[in-house]
C-alpha cells in the first residue's frame, strides 16, 4: 500500500465532523477525497463495488438504512449513485442527534431534484481539489498565508524552484497519482483524464446524451482562454470553427454540466464599496480546476511553456488561483477577482470570513514587480476602507526567487514558498 499524502482538508474534515453530522466531499475524479475520508472514516460503503453495487442499489431502494449500518464515522462512496440515501443520512443524522455521523464522497454535484431535503444544518458541503504545492511537497511553505493575514510573519524565504520545475508542475497538475509519476506518464494519465470526461463523464453526470468532440473543443476555448475574462460568446465564435451548427443554449448546457463535473472552476469577481464612480467589471475569470488541464488541451509541453511566456504566465496564474483556493479554504475564506473599467485589477483577493483580505497580483517573472507593486497600492486606494477593512497585506506572487518586503510595503513571495 502507498504511504498517505497529507493533505490540508484532512484538519478541515475533522472541524467540519465536528460540527455537524455528517460531511459531504465533493470535488474533480482522482483528487484524493476518497483516500482522504478513509483516513478519518471507521466504516467503509464503496457504492462503486462491481460485486455488491446491484445490491446496493436494490438495497438502497427498499432500506437505505440498511446501507448506513458500520462504525462512525462511516463513508459512503460515490453515494449519488443512489440519492436517496441522503435523506437517509440527514433522517438518521436528526434522529441521533450526533455530529460525525457519515462522510458522502462524490465527483459530481448534489442533484437537488433527488433529494428532499437540502440537509442545511445537518450536512457540511466541502469541495476538494487537486493538490496545492506545499501538499505535494513542491512549496517549502515559508511563507504562511494565515500568518500573513495575523501580522506574525516575518517575510523570508528561498524558493527551491526554478522555471523549468514550474513548467514541469502546470504540466504534471496536482492528480495525486502523478505525483511520484515520471513527466510522461503524468501527462498521459492527464490525457486520458480528460478522454475520459469527454467521452463518458459529460453523458453520465445527467444522462443527457452529448458530442466528444464538441466537448474536447470547448475544452479547447477554455484552455486557451484560461485567467482571462473571455465571454461565452468568444467561446462560442471558437467552437463554432469546427462546429458550425452549435448553439448558445448548448453551450450553456455543456458548460453547466462540466461545472457540475467540478473541471471548470470559475473565479467570480469581487465587488467592494469605492471611493469613486469607478465601475467595477462583474464577468468571471475562466480556470479549469488544474491547470494541466489547460495544458493538455492545448497539447503543451514544459518545452512549449517555456517558449511561450505568454501562455506560461497564464497558466502559472491558475496555478497560483487553485493553491490560493486551497490554502484560503483551510484558513476559513473565498478567492476573487478584481478589474474595473479603468483597467486596475488584482488576479485574486482573498477575502476571509471575519472579512479581512489581501490583494495578489500573480507574476510569472521578476521583471515585472515593480509595475505589480504600483497597481496594488493603486487599487489599495480607491477601496472605500470606512466601509470594510484596511486590506491585511498587498502580495505578488512569482514564479521564482525570495520572499521579501519591499520598501513600499508591498510582500513578494514565490509560490514555491507559499502554504496555508
Amino acid at each position: 500500500m502507498k504511504d498517505y499524502i497529507n493533505r490540508i482538508m484532512d484538519k478541515v474534515i475533522k472541524y467540519e465532523l465536528e460540527a455537524f453530522g455528517a460531511v459531504l466531499i465533493t470535488g474533480p475524479k482522482w483528487c484524493g477525497k476518497t483516500t482522504t475520508a478513509k483516513q478519518i472514516a471507521r466504516s467503509f460503503l464503496y457504492m462503486q463495488d462491481p460485486d455488491r453495487k446491484e445490491s446496493y442499489l436494490t438495497l438502497a431502494n427498499i432500506q437505505p438504512s440498511k446501507l448506513l449500518e458500520g462504525e462512525k464515522p462511516r463513508l459512503i462512496d460515490e453515494w449519488q449513485m443512489a440519492p436517496q440515501l441522503w435523506d437517509s443520512v440527514r433522517f438518521d443524522v436528526d434522529m441521533k442527534n450526533k455530529t460525525g455521523l457519515y462522510i458522502l464522497t462524490g465527483s459530481t454535484t448534489v442533484d437537488e431534484s433527488k433529494i428532499s431535503h437540502s440537509g442545511a444544518g445537518r450536512i457540511s458541503r466541502i469541495k476538494m481539489r487537486t493538490m496545492s504545492l506545499f501538499e505535494s511537497l513542491d512549496s517549502n511553505g515559508n511563507v504562511s498565508l494565515k500568518d500573513l493575514f495575523d501580522g506574525k510573519n516575518e517575510i523570508d524565504g528561498t524558493s527551491n524552484l526554478n522555471i523549468e520545475d514550474i513548467a514541469e508542475l502546470i504540466i504534471k497538475g496536482g492528480w495525486p497519482e502523478n505525483i511520484n509519476k515520471p513527466l510522461k506518464a503524468s501527462m498521459r494519465s492527464i490525457e486520458g483524464y480528460c478522454d475520459i470526461i469527454a467521452t463518458s463523464e459529460i453523458q453520465t453526470v445527467d444522462g443527457v446524451k452529448r458530442n466528444e468532440e464538441t466537448t474536447k473543443s470547448i475544452l479547447r476555448s477554455l484552455a486557451r482562454h484560461t485567467s482571462s475574462t473571455a465571454s461565452d460568446s468568444t467561446i462560442l465564435s471558437d467552437v463554432k470553427v469546427n462546429n458550425s451548427s452549435i448553439h448558445r443554449n448548448t453551450l450553456s448546457d455543456y458548460l453547466d454540466a462540466l461545472k457540475k463535473l467540478f473541471v471548470i472552476e470559475d473565479l467570480p469577481a469581487w465587488s467592494p464599496t469605492l471611493r469613486s464612480k469607478t465601475i467595477i467589471r462583474t464577468s468571471n475569470k475562466r480556470h479549469l480546476i488544474d491547470p494541466a488541464i489547460a495544458a493538455n488541451m492545448l497539447k503543451a509541453s514544459p518545452e512549449d511553456l517555456i517558449f511561450d511566456m505568454n501562455t506560461f504566465g497564464l497558466l502559472f496564474e491558475s496555478l497560483v488561483v487553485r493553491d490560493l483556493r486551497v490554502y484560503t479554504q483551510a484558513i476559513g475564506g473565498s478567492v476573487f477577482h478584481y478589474r474595473d473599467n479603468t483597467g486596475l485589477e488584482a488576479d485574486a483577493v482573498i477575502h476571509l470570513d471575519d472579512g479581512r483580505w489581501g490583494l495578489v497580483e500573480v507574476k510569472l517573472g521578476n521583471h515585472l514587480i515593480d509595475e505589480a507593486s504600483e497597481n496594488l497600492i493603486k487599487l489599495k486606494k480607491i477601496i472605500d476602507t470606512n466601509k470594510i477593512k484596511e486590506p491585511s497585506f498587498l502580495m505578488i506572487v512569482t514564479g521564482t526567487g525570495y520572499a521579501y518586503e519591499r520598501k513600499d510595503g508591498v510582500i513578494v513571495v514565490p509560490i514555491g514558498c507559499l502554504k496555508n
